[in-house]
Protein backbone atom coordinates (compact mmCIF):
# COMPACT_ATOMS: atom_id res chain seq x y z
CA UNK A 1 0.00 0.00 0.00
CA UNK A 2 2.89 1.96 0.20
CA UNK A 3 3.90 2.02 -3.11
CA UNK A 4 0.44 3.40 -4.06
CA UNK A 5 0.00 6.31 -1.63
CA UNK A 6 3.81 7.46 -2.95
CA UNK A 7 2.78 7.04 -6.78
CA UNK A 8 -0.29 9.21 -6.14
CA UNK A 9 1.78 12.14 -5.31
CA UNK A 10 2.77 12.59 -8.70
CA UNK A 11 0.92 14.11 -11.94
CA UNK A 12 -0.65 12.45 -14.33
CA UNK A 13 1.81 12.64 -16.40
CA UNK A 14 4.15 11.42 -14.34
CA UNK A 15 2.12 7.96 -13.60
CA UNK A 16 1.96 7.71 -17.77
CA UNK A 17 5.33 7.92 -18.16
CA UNK A 18 6.56 5.66 -15.51
CA UNK A 19 3.71 2.98 -16.45
CA UNK A 20 5.06 3.29 -20.08
CA UNK A 21 8.60 2.82 -18.34
CA UNK A 22 7.40 -0.88 -16.59
CA UNK A 23 5.83 -1.93 -20.29
CA UNK A 24 9.30 -1.80 -21.82
CA UNK A 25 11.08 -3.54 -18.90
CA UNK A 26 8.31 -5.81 -18.27
CA UNK A 27 9.44 -8.74 -20.51
CA UNK A 28 12.65 -8.81 -18.66
CA UNK A 29 11.00 -9.05 -15.04
CA UNK A 30 8.19 -11.19 -15.55
CA UNK A 31 9.95 -13.59 -18.82
CA UNK A 32 13.55 -13.31 -18.29
CA UNK A 33 13.70 -11.87 -21.91
CA UNK A 34 17.43 -10.36 -21.71
CA UNK A 35 17.69 -6.73 -21.86
CA UNK A 36 19.75 -6.18 -24.65
CA UNK A 37 17.68 -7.64 -26.74
CA UNK A 38 14.77 -5.14 -25.02
CA UNK A 39 17.09 -1.95 -26.21
CA UNK A 40 17.95 -3.31 -29.37
CA UNK A 41 14.15 -3.00 -30.10
CA UNK A 42 13.15 0.16 -28.41
CA UNK A 43 16.13 1.86 -28.80
CA UNK A 44 17.10 2.72 -25.88
CA UNK A 45 20.63 2.32 -24.00
CA UNK A 46 21.56 -0.57 -22.06
CA UNK A 47 22.33 1.62 -19.19
CA UNK A 48 19.24 3.14 -18.68
CA UNK A 49 17.03 0.03 -18.73
CA UNK A 50 19.31 -1.24 -16.21
CA UNK A 51 18.69 1.80 -14.06
CA UNK A 52 15.06 1.37 -14.63
CA UNK A 53 15.19 -1.98 -13.36
CA UNK A 54 17.07 -1.35 -10.54
CA UNK A 55 14.59 1.66 -9.64
CA UNK A 56 11.67 -0.37 -9.72
CA UNK A 57 12.76 -3.42 -7.75
CA UNK A 58 13.73 -1.00 -5.09
CA UNK A 59 10.74 1.17 -4.92
CA UNK A 60 8.14 -0.08 -7.13
CA UNK A 61 6.22 2.08 -9.81
CA UNK A 62 7.40 5.16 -7.89
CA UNK A 63 11.00 4.27 -8.73
CA UNK A 64 10.25 5.01 -12.47
CA UNK A 65 8.80 8.68 -12.05
CA UNK A 66 11.24 10.84 -13.22
CA UNK A 67 12.34 13.16 -10.50
CA UNK A 68 11.11 16.63 -10.27
CA UNK A 69 13.35 19.51 -11.20
CA UNK A 70 14.32 21.72 -8.35
CA UNK A 71 13.42 24.59 -9.96
CA UNK A 72 9.87 23.77 -11.24
CA UNK A 73 7.30 26.64 -10.92
CA UNK A 74 9.90 29.05 -10.63
CA UNK A 75 10.46 32.19 -13.08
CA UNK A 76 12.36 30.79 -16.38
CA UNK A 77 14.50 32.71 -18.12
CA UNK A 78 12.33 32.93 -21.15
CA UNK A 79 8.55 34.77 -21.63
CA UNK A 80 5.51 32.73 -21.53
CA UNK A 81 5.12 33.65 -25.65
CA UNK A 82 9.03 32.52 -26.32
CA UNK A 83 7.79 29.09 -24.55
CA UNK A 84 4.83 28.45 -26.40
CA UNK A 85 6.74 29.39 -29.61
CA UNK A 86 9.43 27.05 -28.66
CA UNK A 87 7.07 24.40 -27.80
CA UNK A 88 5.31 24.88 -30.74
CA UNK A 89 8.21 24.24 -33.26
CA UNK A 90 8.98 20.83 -31.10
CA UNK A 91 5.33 19.84 -31.75
CA UNK A 92 5.69 20.08 -35.46
CA UNK A 93 6.22 17.24 -37.85
CA UNK A 94 8.08 15.77 -39.05
CA UNK A 95 10.19 16.31 -35.38
CA UNK A 96 13.19 19.12 -35.72
CA UNK A 97 16.02 18.75 -33.62
CA UNK A 98 17.03 20.71 -30.62
CA UNK A 99 19.75 22.41 -32.88
CA UNK A 100 16.97 23.76 -35.82
CA UNK A 101 14.56 24.60 -33.28
CA UNK A 102 17.18 26.67 -31.29
CA UNK A 103 18.32 28.65 -34.66
CA UNK A 104 14.57 29.13 -35.26
CA UNK A 105 14.19 30.46 -32.71
CA UNK A 106 16.72 33.06 -32.01
CA UNK A 107 15.92 34.35 -36.01
CA UNK A 108 12.34 35.12 -34.89
CA UNK A 109 13.68 36.65 -31.80
CA UNK A 110 16.12 38.93 -33.62
CA UNK A 111 13.36 39.94 -35.60
CA UNK A 112 11.17 40.84 -32.50
CA UNK A 113 13.99 41.84 -30.61
CA UNK A 114 13.51 39.46 -27.64
CA UNK A 115 16.10 37.74 -25.64
CA UNK A 116 17.55 35.27 -27.80
CA UNK A 117 17.42 31.84 -25.31
CA UNK A 118 20.51 29.56 -25.08
CA UNK A 119 20.41 26.14 -26.57
CA UNK A 120 20.01 24.23 -23.55
CA UNK A 121 17.27 26.46 -22.35
CA UNK A 122 15.59 25.51 -25.39
CA UNK A 123 16.60 21.80 -24.63
CA UNK A 124 15.40 21.63 -21.05
CA UNK A 125 12.32 23.11 -22.71
CA UNK A 126 12.00 20.49 -25.48
CA UNK A 127 12.63 17.68 -23.06
CA UNK A 128 10.02 18.89 -20.74
CA UNK A 129 7.03 18.52 -22.81
CA UNK A 130 4.25 16.38 -22.17
CA UNK A 131 5.08 12.72 -23.30
CA UNK A 132 0.76 12.74 -23.79
CA UNK A 133 1.22 15.85 -26.25
CA UNK A 134 4.72 14.96 -27.89
CA UNK A 135 3.00 11.04 -28.82
CA UNK A 136 0.00 12.88 -30.12
CA UNK A 137 1.88 15.01 -32.55
CA UNK A 138 4.59 13.37 -33.49
CA UNK A 139 2.75 9.74 -33.63
CA UNK A 140 -0.79 10.24 -34.25
CA UNK A 141 -4.23 9.37 -32.64
CA UNK A 142 -3.94 5.68 -33.09
CA UNK A 143 -0.43 5.27 -30.86
CA UNK A 144 -1.66 8.29 -28.15
CA UNK A 145 -5.10 6.18 -27.89
CA UNK A 146 -2.47 2.63 -27.27
CA UNK A 147 -0.65 4.50 -24.76
CA UNK A 148 -2.41 7.09 -22.75
CA UNK A 149 -6.07 6.19 -22.87
CA UNK A 150 -7.36 4.90 -19.70
CA UNK A 151 -8.21 0.97 -20.21
CA UNK A 152 -11.03 -0.96 -18.83
CA UNK A 153 -9.17 -4.09 -17.61
CA UNK A 154 -11.11 -7.68 -17.78
CA UNK A 155 -10.80 -10.17 -14.92
CA UNK A 156 -11.85 -13.59 -15.02
CA UNK A 157 -12.85 -15.05 -11.96
CA UNK A 158 -12.51 -18.45 -12.53
CA UNK A 159 -11.47 -20.67 -15.15
CA UNK A 160 -13.30 -21.04 -18.46
CA UNK A 161 -15.29 -17.25 -17.27
CA UNK A 162 -13.85 -16.07 -20.52
CA UNK A 163 -11.95 -16.95 -23.31
CA UNK A 164 -10.08 -15.28 -25.83
CA UNK A 165 -9.31 -15.49 -29.53
CA UNK A 166 -7.99 -13.99 -32.50
CA UNK A 167 -5.33 -14.79 -35.20
CA UNK A 168 -1.47 -13.33 -35.80
CA UNK A 169 0.92 -13.87 -38.84
CA UNK A 170 4.30 -15.31 -37.18
CA UNK A 171 7.81 -14.11 -37.56
CA UNK A 172 9.01 -17.11 -39.40
CA UNK A 173 9.87 -18.47 -42.61
CA UNK A 174 8.56 -21.96 -43.25
CA UNK A 175 8.07 -24.53 -46.11
CA UNK A 176 4.71 -25.40 -47.66
CA UNK A 177 3.84 -28.00 -50.02
CA UNK A 178 5.46 -26.45 -52.93
CA UNK A 179 8.53 -26.08 -51.06
CA UNK A 180 8.65 -22.18 -51.48
CA UNK A 181 9.16 -20.20 -48.56
CA UNK A 182 6.08 -18.81 -46.20
CA UNK A 183 4.63 -17.33 -42.96
CA UNK A 184 1.85 -18.99 -41.18
CA UNK A 185 -0.47 -17.93 -39.29
CA UNK A 186 -1.28 -19.00 -35.91
CA UNK A 187 -5.16 -19.06 -34.38
CA UNK A 188 -5.23 -19.67 -30.33
CA UNK A 189 -7.91 -19.48 -28.39
CA UNK A 190 -6.76 -18.11 -24.58
CA UNK A 191 -8.34 -18.78 -20.98
CA UNK A 192 -8.60 -15.24 -19.38
CA UNK A 193 -8.10 -16.77 -15.69
CA UNK A 194 -5.62 -19.09 -16.38
CA UNK A 195 -3.70 -17.98 -19.09
CA UNK A 196 -3.86 -21.56 -20.50
CA UNK A 197 -4.10 -21.68 -24.08
CA UNK A 198 -7.17 -23.67 -24.96
CA UNK A 199 -6.99 -24.36 -28.64
CA UNK A 200 -4.52 -23.34 -31.21
CA UNK A 201 -4.82 -24.08 -35.31
CA UNK A 202 -1.03 -22.92 -37.55
CA UNK A 203 -1.34 -23.09 -41.22
CA UNK A 204 -0.86 -21.20 -44.34
CA UNK A 205 -4.52 -20.18 -45.05
CA UNK A 206 -5.13 -16.58 -44.10
CA UNK A 207 -8.18 -16.53 -41.10
CA UNK A 208 -11.66 -17.30 -41.85
CA UNK A 209 -14.76 -18.48 -40.01
CA UNK A 210 -13.78 -21.74 -40.67
CA UNK A 211 -10.21 -21.48 -38.65
CA UNK A 212 -12.42 -20.36 -36.17
CA UNK A 213 -15.07 -22.60 -36.04
CA UNK A 214 -12.16 -25.90 -36.02
CA UNK A 215 -10.10 -23.87 -33.32
CA UNK A 216 -13.09 -23.64 -31.00
CA UNK A 217 -14.17 -27.15 -31.21
CA UNK A 218 -10.64 -28.02 -30.42
CA UNK A 219 -10.32 -25.69 -27.57
CA UNK A 220 -13.90 -27.14 -25.86
CA UNK A 221 -13.32 -31.05 -26.86
CA UNK A 222 -11.26 -33.38 -24.08
CA UNK A 223 -8.25 -33.48 -25.52
CA UNK A 224 -5.93 -36.49 -26.37
CA UNK A 225 -2.79 -35.61 -24.96
CA UNK A 226 -2.64 -35.90 -20.87
CA UNK A 227 -0.58 -33.17 -20.33
CA UNK A 228 -3.24 -30.62 -22.13
CA UNK A 229 -6.43 -30.54 -19.50
CA UNK A 230 -8.18 -27.66 -20.51
CA UNK A 231 -11.55 -28.37 -22.11
CA UNK A 232 -15.04 -27.17 -21.34
CA UNK A 233 -17.70 -24.32 -22.91
CA UNK A 234 -16.67 -21.11 -21.77
CA UNK A 235 -19.37 -18.61 -20.31
CA UNK A 236 -17.65 -15.71 -22.40
CA UNK A 237 -15.88 -15.89 -25.52
CA UNK A 238 -14.17 -12.49 -25.81
CA UNK A 239 -12.98 -11.47 -29.69
CA UNK A 240 -12.43 -8.55 -32.11
CA UNK A 241 -14.44 -7.40 -34.96
CA UNK A 242 -12.90 -9.91 -37.25
CA UNK A 243 -15.30 -10.89 -39.98
CA UNK A 244 -14.78 -14.64 -38.55
CA UNK A 245 -15.59 -13.75 -35.09
CA UNK A 246 -18.94 -12.10 -36.32
CA UNK A 247 -20.23 -14.43 -38.69
CA UNK A 248 -24.25 -15.32 -38.07
CA UNK A 249 -22.50 -18.93 -37.87
CA UNK A 250 -20.96 -18.14 -34.55
CA UNK A 251 -23.49 -15.81 -33.65
CA UNK A 252 -25.92 -19.39 -33.69
CA UNK A 253 -23.07 -21.43 -32.10
CA UNK A 254 -22.77 -18.90 -29.09
CA UNK A 255 -26.98 -19.60 -28.66
CA UNK A 256 -26.77 -23.32 -29.16
CA UNK A 257 -23.72 -23.39 -26.13
CA UNK A 258 -25.16 -20.82 -24.09
CA UNK A 259 -22.19 -18.70 -24.63
CA UNK A 260 -21.92 -15.00 -24.94
CA UNK A 261 -20.73 -13.48 -27.30
CA UNK A 262 -18.21 -9.75 -26.68
CA UNK A 263 -16.50 -8.22 -29.03
CA UNK A 264 -13.80 -5.62 -28.66
CA UNK A 265 -14.35 -1.72 -29.44
CA UNK A 266 -14.86 -1.40 -33.09
CA UNK A 267 -11.63 -0.32 -34.60
CA UNK A 268 -9.52 -0.38 -31.87
CA UNK A 269 -9.09 -3.96 -30.02
CA UNK A 270 -7.62 -3.30 -26.72
CA UNK A 271 -8.52 -4.55 -23.46
CA UNK A 272 -6.90 -7.72 -24.68
CA UNK A 273 -3.48 -7.50 -23.68
CA UNK A 274 -2.79 -10.88 -22.70
CA UNK A 275 -3.71 -12.58 -26.14
CA UNK A 276 -1.28 -9.76 -27.46
CA UNK A 277 1.10 -10.92 -24.45
CA UNK A 278 1.13 -14.16 -25.92
CA UNK A 279 1.86 -13.14 -29.16
CA UNK A 280 4.85 -11.74 -28.30
CA UNK A 281 5.92 -13.98 -25.77
CA UNK A 282 5.89 -17.15 -28.76
CA UNK A 283 7.82 -14.70 -30.59
CA UNK A 284 10.68 -13.76 -28.01
CA UNK A 285 10.59 -17.36 -26.35
CA UNK A 286 9.99 -19.78 -28.92
CA UNK A 287 10.25 -18.44 -32.61
CA UNK A 288 13.52 -16.76 -31.85
CA UNK A 289 15.07 -19.76 -31.25
CA UNK A 290 14.17 -21.70 -34.98
CA UNK A 291 15.60 -21.48 -38.69
CA UNK A 292 13.84 -18.60 -40.59
CA UNK A 293 13.01 -16.75 -37.61
CA UNK A 294 11.85 -13.22 -39.30
CA UNK A 295 11.74 -10.61 -36.95
CA UNK A 296 10.14 -7.36 -38.91
CA UNK A 297 12.93 -4.80 -39.82
CA UNK A 298 15.04 -7.73 -40.03
CA UNK A 299 16.46 -9.51 -42.95
CA UNK A 300 14.39 -12.38 -44.26
CA UNK A 301 15.22 -15.77 -42.67
CA UNK A 302 15.90 -19.13 -45.10
CA UNK A 303 12.93 -21.52 -44.60
CA UNK A 304 13.56 -25.14 -43.35
CA UNK A 305 11.22 -26.38 -41.51
CA UNK A 306 8.00 -27.58 -42.75
CA UNK A 307 4.39 -27.20 -41.22
CA UNK A 308 4.20 -30.50 -39.68
CA UNK A 309 7.93 -30.25 -38.03
CA UNK A 310 7.11 -26.63 -36.68
CA UNK A 311 3.79 -27.78 -35.76
CA UNK A 312 4.75 -30.43 -33.37
CA UNK A 313 7.48 -27.95 -31.86
CA UNK A 314 5.15 -25.72 -30.99
CA UNK A 315 2.92 -28.70 -28.96
CA UNK A 316 5.90 -29.23 -27.37
CA UNK A 317 7.02 -25.70 -26.64
CA UNK A 318 3.59 -24.94 -25.62
CA UNK A 319 2.57 -27.91 -23.23
CA UNK A 320 5.87 -28.36 -21.65
CA UNK A 321 7.02 -24.97 -21.13
CA UNK A 322 4.74 -22.17 -21.24
CA UNK A 323 1.85 -24.00 -19.82
CA UNK A 324 4.48 -24.73 -17.14
CA UNK A 325 6.46 -21.74 -16.53
CA UNK A 326 5.56 -19.60 -13.78
CA UNK A 327 3.97 -15.99 -14.30
CA UNK A 328 4.03 -12.94 -12.00
CA UNK A 329 0.98 -11.61 -12.93
CA UNK A 330 -1.22 -14.76 -11.23
CA UNK A 331 1.18 -15.91 -9.04
CA UNK A 332 1.36 -19.40 -10.53
CA UNK A 333 2.10 -21.72 -13.56
CA UNK A 334 -0.78 -21.34 -15.91
CA UNK A 335 -1.98 -25.36 -15.88
CA UNK A 336 -1.62 -25.29 -12.38
CA UNK A 337 -4.14 -22.41 -11.24
CA UNK A 338 -6.65 -23.33 -14.03
CA UNK A 339 -6.54 -27.15 -12.60
CA UNK A 340 -6.52 -25.63 -9.22
CA UNK A 341 -9.79 -25.88 -7.25
CA UNK A 342 -11.35 -29.07 -8.34
CA UNK A 343 -13.16 -26.71 -11.71
CA UNK A 344 -15.76 -29.24 -13.22
CA UNK A 345 -15.99 -28.20 -16.82
CA UNK A 346 -19.26 -27.47 -18.84
CA UNK A 347 -19.39 -29.65 -21.36
CA UNK A 348 -21.46 -30.64 -24.89
CA UNK A 349 -23.83 -33.84 -24.17
CA UNK A 350 -21.48 -35.24 -27.27
CA UNK A 351 -18.59 -34.91 -29.78
CA UNK A 352 -21.33 -35.15 -32.75
CA UNK A 353 -23.42 -32.32 -31.00
CA UNK A 354 -20.19 -30.10 -30.71
CA UNK A 355 -19.66 -31.65 -34.74
CA UNK A 356 -22.75 -29.94 -35.68
CA UNK A 357 -22.82 -26.76 -34.28
CA UNK A 358 -18.93 -25.91 -35.34
CA UNK A 359 -17.81 -27.93 -38.80
CA UNK A 360 -19.16 -25.70 -41.20
CA UNK A 361 -17.90 -27.94 -44.11
CA UNK A 362 -21.46 -29.38 -45.10
CA UNK A 363 -21.95 -31.27 -48.12
CA UNK A 364 -25.13 -33.92 -49.21
CA UNK A 365 -24.90 -37.37 -50.41
CA UNK A 366 -26.98 -40.29 -50.94
CA UNK A 367 -25.82 -43.19 -49.14
CA UNK A 368 -25.18 -45.99 -51.61
CA UNK A 369 -25.05 -50.16 -51.27
CA UNK A 370 -21.45 -49.65 -50.62
CA UNK A 371 -21.36 -46.67 -48.27
CA UNK A 372 -20.68 -43.01 -49.29
CA UNK A 373 -18.79 -42.33 -52.03
CA UNK A 374 -16.64 -38.32 -51.57
CA UNK A 375 -13.47 -37.28 -53.08
CA UNK A 376 -12.90 -40.06 -54.94
CA UNK A 377 -12.98 -42.41 -51.62
CA UNK A 378 -15.52 -44.66 -50.02
CA UNK A 379 -16.81 -44.08 -47.03
CA UNK A 380 -18.65 -47.07 -44.71
CA UNK A 381 -19.77 -48.11 -41.85
CA UNK A 382 -22.25 -50.54 -41.03
CA UNK A 383 -24.92 -48.63 -39.47
CA UNK A 384 -25.56 -47.39 -43.09
CA UNK A 385 -27.33 -50.37 -43.89
CA UNK A 386 -30.52 -48.68 -42.93
CA UNK A 387 -30.29 -45.29 -44.77
CA UNK A 388 -29.46 -47.12 -48.35
CA UNK A 389 -30.77 -45.02 -51.32
CA UNK A 390 -31.43 -42.25 -48.85
CA UNK A 391 -30.08 -38.56 -48.93
CA UNK A 392 -27.52 -37.86 -45.64
CA UNK A 393 -26.04 -34.88 -44.15
CA UNK A 394 -22.11 -35.31 -44.09
CA UNK A 395 -19.72 -32.70 -42.36
CA UNK A 396 -15.86 -33.03 -42.38
CA UNK A 397 -12.77 -31.65 -41.10
CA UNK A 398 -10.93 -30.76 -44.13
CA UNK A 399 -7.69 -31.41 -42.31
CA UNK A 400 -8.60 -34.93 -41.34
CA UNK A 401 -10.25 -36.45 -44.52
CA UNK A 402 -9.86 -40.07 -42.98
CA UNK A 403 -13.72 -40.00 -41.40
CA UNK A 404 -16.81 -38.13 -41.84
CA UNK A 405 -19.30 -37.84 -39.56
CA UNK A 406 -23.10 -38.33 -40.68
CA UNK A 407 -26.33 -36.52 -39.74
CA UNK A 408 -29.91 -37.25 -41.16
CA UNK A 409 -32.21 -34.54 -40.07
CA UNK A 410 -30.23 -33.08 -38.20
CA UNK A 411 -29.22 -35.93 -36.19
CA UNK A 412 -26.37 -38.09 -35.48
CA UNK A 413 -25.95 -41.45 -37.13
CA UNK A 414 -22.56 -42.61 -37.53
CA UNK A 415 -18.78 -41.81 -38.35
CA UNK A 416 -17.98 -43.17 -41.57
CA UNK A 417 -14.25 -44.72 -42.00
CA UNK A 418 -12.43 -44.58 -44.80
CA UNK A 419 -10.20 -47.91 -45.06
CA UNK A 420 -7.84 -46.10 -47.35
CA UNK A 421 -7.26 -43.24 -45.33
CA UNK A 422 -7.48 -44.60 -41.65
CA UNK A 423 -4.92 -44.89 -39.30
CA UNK A 424 -2.84 -41.53 -40.85
CA UNK A 425 -3.84 -37.65 -40.87
CA UNK A 426 -4.45 -36.54 -44.52
CA UNK A 427 -6.21 -33.18 -45.36
CA UNK A 428 -8.40 -32.65 -48.56
CA UNK A 429 -6.00 -29.95 -49.36
CA UNK A 430 -3.44 -32.70 -49.36
CA UNK A 431 -5.99 -34.85 -51.46
CA UNK A 432 -6.40 -32.86 -54.58
CA UNK A 433 -2.80 -32.24 -55.12
CA UNK A 434 -1.85 -36.32 -54.60
CA UNK A 435 -4.91 -36.44 -57.75
CA UNK A 436 -3.59 -33.26 -59.25
CA UNK A 437 -0.04 -34.84 -60.05
CA UNK A 438 -1.23 -38.17 -60.63
CA UNK A 439 -3.66 -36.17 -63.84
CA UNK A 440 -0.32 -34.48 -64.68
CA UNK A 441 1.33 -37.85 -64.78
CA UNK A 442 -1.09 -39.24 -66.88
CA UNK A 443 -1.52 -36.97 -69.02
CA UNK A 444 2.26 -36.64 -69.35
CA UNK A 445 1.94 -40.49 -70.45
CA UNK A 446 -0.71 -39.97 -72.78
CA UNK A 447 1.21 -36.66 -74.33
CA UNK A 448 4.79 -39.14 -74.75
CA UNK A 449 2.45 -41.60 -76.83
CA UNK A 450 0.97 -39.50 -78.60
CA UNK A 451 4.16 -37.91 -80.00
CA UNK A 452 5.23 -40.89 -81.04
CA UNK A 453 2.41 -41.98 -83.18
CA UNK A 454 2.61 -38.55 -85.11
CA UNK A 455 6.14 -39.23 -85.66
CA UNK A 456 5.33 -42.16 -87.33
CA UNK A 457 2.67 -41.61 -89.07
CA UNK A 458 4.58 -38.84 -90.70
CA UNK A 459 6.96 -40.88 -92.02
CA UNK A 460 4.94 -43.07 -93.79
CA UNK A 461 2.72 -40.51 -95.12
CA UNK A 462 2.59 -40.36 -98.79
CA UNK A 463 4.46 -36.99 -100.84
CA UNK A 464 1.45 -35.80 -103.00
CA UNK A 465 3.53 -33.92 -105.12
CA UNK A 466 5.84 -35.76 -107.97
CA UNK A 467 9.23 -36.23 -107.44
CA UNK A 468 11.70 -32.83 -106.92
CA UNK A 469 8.85 -30.88 -108.29
CA UNK A 470 8.27 -28.10 -106.26
CA UNK A 471 4.87 -26.78 -105.34
CA UNK A 472 3.78 -23.02 -105.92
CA UNK A 473 2.52 -21.12 -102.65
CA UNK A 474 -1.26 -21.28 -102.95
CA UNK A 475 -2.79 -18.05 -103.81
CA UNK A 476 -3.21 -15.34 -101.17
CA UNK A 477 -6.62 -14.01 -101.60
CA UNK A 478 -6.95 -10.01 -101.20
CA UNK A 479 -8.84 -9.61 -97.75
CA UNK A 480 -11.50 -6.66 -97.97
CA UNK A 481 -11.89 -3.77 -95.66
CA UNK A 482 -14.52 -3.69 -93.21
CA UNK A 483 -16.65 -0.82 -93.99
CA UNK A 484 -19.24 1.28 -91.93
CA UNK A 485 -23.06 0.44 -92.65
CA UNK A 486 -23.49 4.32 -93.73
CA UNK A 487 -20.75 3.93 -96.44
Amino acid sequence: MQQHRQLTEFTDTQRAEALKHFQVIRPFLEDGVPLTRIAAEHQLRLRTLRRWVQRYRADGLAGLVRPMRKDKGQKRAVTAQMQLLIEGLALQKPRRTVANIQREVSRIAKEQEWKVPSYSTVERIVQELDPALATLAHQGSKVYREEFDLLYRREASHPNAMWQADHTPLDIRLLNEKGSSARPWLTIILDDYSRCIAGYRIGFQAPSALQTALTLRQAIWRKQDAHWHICGIPSTFYTDHGSDFTSQHLEQVAADLKMELIFSQFGAPRGRGKIERFFSTVNQLFLSHLPGYSPPGSKEGTATLTLPAFEAQFRTWLLEDYHDRPQKEINSTPKARWEAGGFLPRMPESQEQLDLLLLTVVKVRRVQQDGIRFQGFRYFDLTLAGYVGEDVLIRYDPLDMAEIRIFHHDLFVCRAICQELSGQTISLKDIIQARTQRRKQVQAGLDERAAIVERFLAVHQPDPSPQGEVLPPPPQTARRLKRYINE
